[in-house]
């Protein structure tokens, strides 16, 4: 990588700072491409794509509204705007508040979202057991059952979801148990992305640290997530479910494009390229 042009290691460089959303620019940097602003010493510095609402407190509202209901509250109440957020969890694999709600079963942060503004998707429809309302959206655009929604989570699982949570009232689950029914007789509303097999062994091939640039934080990590399938992420952010699609080769999950290839030798990943669908990243082994 050190013999690489000069203008072709820097677009690698800063193509690689907004992979996961975060970026390791200051506010120093940053700000040197924005009009001078004089900010009294006792406010914060202004977020870096002012007047782009911070990303932090989008995250915190798309993460929140998996499972806090009471933080997306205190969230909206203040930041209505917040409703209608969407997050970039990497490599485009975007999700908003409501689409949060919707996968994870949680109806009460759905409907609180709403309320604010935040606008309903046939995820949503389908989560909540809405079954005209899916009926009507499927027979307009054919075809959509098969799209996935955030993190490559299927139609249906949508649905299947809700009836795992524990808050579910009898008529909920009964609206969402036809909605089932309805969506298992199209025969396309389950469909989940190529996946091909990898045992616990192969999978410790691929765990460690990978170098990327010489900046602090230009490290991706490779590790196994809870409920065991190999992650990627960025060194101090959330990582991305990776499915491995050939030899040595995966996808993260919302990003069938992308593909993370990984450079064994002696049985041992010494490097990870990611291509979108061109090569963008090289990362060595640490």
């Amino acid at each position: 990588m050190n013999n690489m042009p000069f203008e072709r290691r820097r677009f690698l460089k800063t193509t690689a700072l907004s992979l996961f959303g975060i970026t390791s620019l200051g506010y120093a940097s940053a700000n040197a491409l924005l009009p001078v602003i004089t900010i009294p010493k006792h406010v914060d510095p202004l977020f870096y794509r002012y007047p782009a609402i911070n990303d932090t407190l989008v995250s915190s509202v798309v993460g929140a509204s998996h499972f806090d209901f009471d933080k997306v509250k205190a969230l909206v109440t203040q930041r209505p705007e917040l409703a209608i957020a969407s997050w970039d969890w990497g490599f485009g694999d975007a999700e908003t508040a409501l689409g949060a709600a919707s996968h994870v079963g949680r109806r009460d942060i759905a409907e609180l979202l709403m309320s604010y503004g935040a606008r309903p998707d046939i995820f949503t429809f389908t989560m909540m057991g809405m079954l005209k309302s899916v009926q009507e959206i499927i027979e307009t655009v054919p075809g959509i059952q098969n799209h996935r929604g955030p993190h490559d989570i299927t139609l249906l699982q949508h649905a299947k979801n809700r009836l795992t949570n524990k808050n579910i009232l009898a008529t909920d689950s009964a609206n969402v148990t036809k909605v089932i029914s309805y969506l298992e007789s199209l025969g396309n509303a389950d469909e989940k992305p190529k996946s091909l097999e990898i045992n616990e062994e192969e999978k410790k091939k691929f765990l460690g640290e990978y170098r990327f640039g010489d900046i602090e934080g230009e490290v991706l990590f490779v590790e196994l997530h809870r409920q065991g399938f190999l992650q990627l992420g960025r060194k101090g952010s959330s990582g991305r479910g990776l499915r491995k699609v050939d030899e040595n080769t995966f996808s993260p999950a919302g990003a069938p494009s992308v593909k993370v290839i990984f450079k064994i030798k002696d049985d041992q990943a010494i490097s990870l390229s990611i291509h979108e669908p061109e090569p963008l990243v090289i990362a060595v082994r640490i």
